[in-house]
């Protein structure tokens, strides 16, 4: 297998190298005056299995558009000579929040990146929690590996959470379905009741409307607030208050991807949320190591879950 990773600042693929017993294969980046850039192996692709390791998050650097393209070309390169079989392992998928048109005209980009990957000649993506797992699988007509955040944050709980009684929340209703599997999982694993909650919110053309709506009896718990991401944190810290509102003893934000843009260093500095919990599919680059939020940081490392998909994959390639 040819493990390749696209990102140099990337600290999550040479741990995932390491995982997995293999050498990061080695290419060639040559940026262009104008912006252009040109990437090859530099190992012979012919007949082999290739994974190719990126996060489409923006920044530190490049934008996800940057990013997004030259993963793209660098498929397209290996298909062109003759890798076997290309999977992208992508711990950020770029542009998938939008997967259905809710106003006039809307874009559905989830389902035009997941064409220029098929077009590039994929044969298989994997991703760490997709906005919408069911507009994911259904938008890509390769072979999709969703892997979901929750069980990379079982390892952390009891330092987090302790012993107390413990609650699984949706900070909003498009969120239920990923927190109900959370709360499964951890109800089978702890052998204890799990309690659960979802928060109110509204969004129309860009602005946000919730009140102290909780659907659920969190009195006392501490609160897991699962989402797929934070980004402004404004999401997270009005469901947090909601849920102090109802009395929940403490509240945990949890989220796969940290993006932490705008102002969320200041919005989740906010006493409502006790803790953050993210993976390292995004480093936290934009949340200041002297931040009230910084403080609160937990980052859970998801290579278990890519190293244990990608030798699940592997054996089951034919030789």
């Amino acid at each position: 297998m040819l493990l390749f990773s696209l990102d140099p600042e990337s600290t999550l693929a040479p741990v995932l190298a390491a995982e997995l017993g293999e050498p990061l294969a080695h290419h060639e980046d040559r940026a262009f005056e104008d912006g252009e850039h040109k990437l090859r192996p530099l190992t012979d692709p012919r007949g082999a299995d290739a994974c190719v390791i990126a996060s489409l998050h923006g920044g530190p650097y490049d934008s996800p558009h940057d990013k997004l393209c030259r993963l793209l070309i660098f498929v397209a390169t290996l298909r062109e000579h003759g890798a076997a079989r290309i999977t992208a392992v992508v711990p950020y998928l770029a542009y998938a929040r939008k997967d259905r048109q809710t106003k006039p005209f809307d874009p559905v980009t989830l389902r035009y990146v997941a064409q220029l990957f098929e077009a590039s000649g994929l044969d298989q993506i994997i991703v760490l929690e997709a906005h919408n797992v069911a507009a994911f699988q259904n938008a890509f007509r390769c072979t999709t590996l969703h892997l979901q955040a929750h069980e990379a944050f079982d390892r952390a709980l009891p330092e987090l959470a302790g012993a107390g009684a413990l609650a699984v929340a949706s900070p909003d209703p498009g969120g239920v379905k990923r927190a109900q599997l959370w709360r499964e999982s951890l109800m089978e694993r702890l052998a204890r009741p799990i309690g659960f909650a979802m928060v109110d919110k509204r969004r129309s053309a860009g602005l946000v409307s919730s009140a102290n709506l909780v659907a659920g009896d969190v009195s006392g718990m501490t609160v897991l607030l699962l989402d797929d991401l934070i980004a402004s944190g404004d999401t997270m810290k009005r469901a947090a208050l909601a849920l102090r509102h109802a009395d929940a003893r403490e509240v945990v934000a949890c989220a796969a991807h940290g993006l932490f843009t705008g102002q969320a260093s200041e919005v989740l500095a906010d006493a409502a949320v006790a803790k953050l919990l993210v993976t390292d599919s995004v480093p936290p680059f934009r949340l200041p190591s002297t931040a009230a939020a910084f403080r609160k940081l937990h980052i859970v490392s998801a290579v278990p879950l890519f190293a244990q998909a990608i030798r699940e994959c592997r054996d089951s390639w034919p030789r």
